[in-house]
């Protein structure tokens, strides 16, 4: 089964506890979503009062172990919770990824005294957090990062700027990825990058302007300036010189999340056309009744649910620690998001000029499919992700073999 070590590796397991936590979200959704939406799309900001609300309703603290003030729930829990926000709301699903690209790493890597301080204070939606690694030079290659970390005494002094910074404006706490040593020349070039953990209070580090992009309104990235930014030793994240790791391992699981937020979207402007063909009438028939428009829906269909399956299937790998996973997350980003964006395209053709009304937010799944192409990976990073794993396993296969 290359890449896979057997059938079993192809399994997806839902328990009764997920499918309550389905339930819970769409509850959410209808009663505290769905009415804010047009507020988000005209203003460009997701208001703080939501923010409580799903603080009360357990979402701050979904993927958090309980010993850390959380609610618990595995990868899968949290690719539920994102898919059913995604399909009224993608914008606030990427406001919950970006809180795991924080508390992910830091659960993983960091001391007991950094997941304390931090953790249980997002978990309970009191503290919001960013990551900051993308720079203008420095997108798809983060080991092309320009900014610097210099030790002085019992700490670090930090300069640089960031860029595409998500939700930088409400963040309390940042991770930084910074450059702490230049690689020897027969080392690679990922080598030398450290991981921060810095606090907004910080003085030194500011938030620039707003990005404006084509979709996510109310989730737009921002600016991040670190000029002279003095942290001491205790906020390094892991080892020195391994932040590229770190980042990257980090990617692995928000990748899954985009894929998931992706599926969202697709199941959304699916059951828009359903509903809308059902409905419109044209030549004195719905519709539906087309046998060009009765393909398009079912062949829309077959994409999103081989979209959900591939995705639930990376969620699971990923929950059981599989390497494999890596592969599979991957995949589901790369098939997902490409399906968000034709089945977009096909939703705006059946409504016609409907689809393309800003008011009837037709359109909305299309933009907001090109961002999720983009962050966590590009398509072309995806496609070299996968096929350096195929590549590892193969050179790790044959140096079984000749055992």
């Amino acid at each position: 089964m290359f890449p896979f070590n057997s059938v079993s590796d192809f399994s997806i397991i839902i328990t009764y506890e997920e499918e309550l936590l389905r339930q819970k979200i769409k509850n959410f959704v209808k009663n505290e979503l769905e009415n804010r939406i047009k507020q988000i799309e005209d203003t460009g900001s997701i208001p703080d009062e939501l923010f409580r609300i799903a603080a009360k309703h357990g979402l701050s603290g979904l993927g958090i172990p309980r010993e850390l003030g959380g609610e618990g729930g595995g990868h899968l829990s949290l690719t539920i919770c994102i898919e059913e926000i995604s399909k009224v709301c993608p914008s606030f699903a990427t406001a919950i990824m970006v809180q795991r690209l924080f508390t992910i790493p830091v659960i993983l890597y960091g001391t007991e005294q950094q997941k304390t301080k931090y953790i249980p204070a997002i978990a309970r939606g009191e503290k919001f957090a960013a990551h900051g690694v993308t720079e203008l030079v420095a997108g798809s290659d983060i080991s092309s990062i320009k900014t610097q970390a210099i030790k002085e005494g019992d700490g670090w002094i930090i300069n640089g700027k960031k860029h595409f910074i998500t939700l930088a404006d409400k963040a309390d706490y940042f991770i930084i990825l910074a450059r702490t040593s230049e690689p020897q020349e027969s080392e690679s070039r990922w080598r030398g990058l450290t991981m921060f953990i810095l606090e907004k209070t910080v003085k030194g580090l500011e938030v620039g302007r707003k990005i404006k992009i084509t979709g996510m309104r109310g989730a737009e990235p921002c600016e991040l300036f670190l000029n002279d930014v003095w942290v001491p030793d205790d906020s390094v994240l892991g080892k020195i010189g391994e932040g590229f790791k770190i980042a990257v391992n980090t990617y692995n699981y928000g990748r899954l999340y985009v894929a998931a937020q992706a599926v969202g979207i697709s199941q959304a402007a699916l059951e828009k056309c359903l509903h809308y063909t059902h409905e419109r009438e044209a030549f004195e028939q719905p519709l539906i009744s087309f046998q060009s428009i009765q393909f398009s829906i079912v062949d829309m269909l077959k994409s999103v649910v081989t979209a959900r399956l591939i995705t639930y299937w990376a969620a699971y790998l990923l929950e059981q620690g599989k390497e494999s996973g890596i592969i599979a997350a991957a995949l589901a980003k790369l098939y997902a998001t490409e399906i968000a964006e034709n089945v977009a395209l096909k939703a705006i053709e059946i409504h016609g000029g409907r689809g393309v009304s800003i008011d009837e937010m037709i359109e909305r799944s299309l933009r907001d499919s090109q961002v999720a192409k983009i962050y966590e990976g590009t398509p072309a990073i995806l496609r070299l992700t996968v096929i350096r794993q195929l590549l590892k396993q193969i050179l790790k296969d044959s140096q079984i073999n000749t055992l």
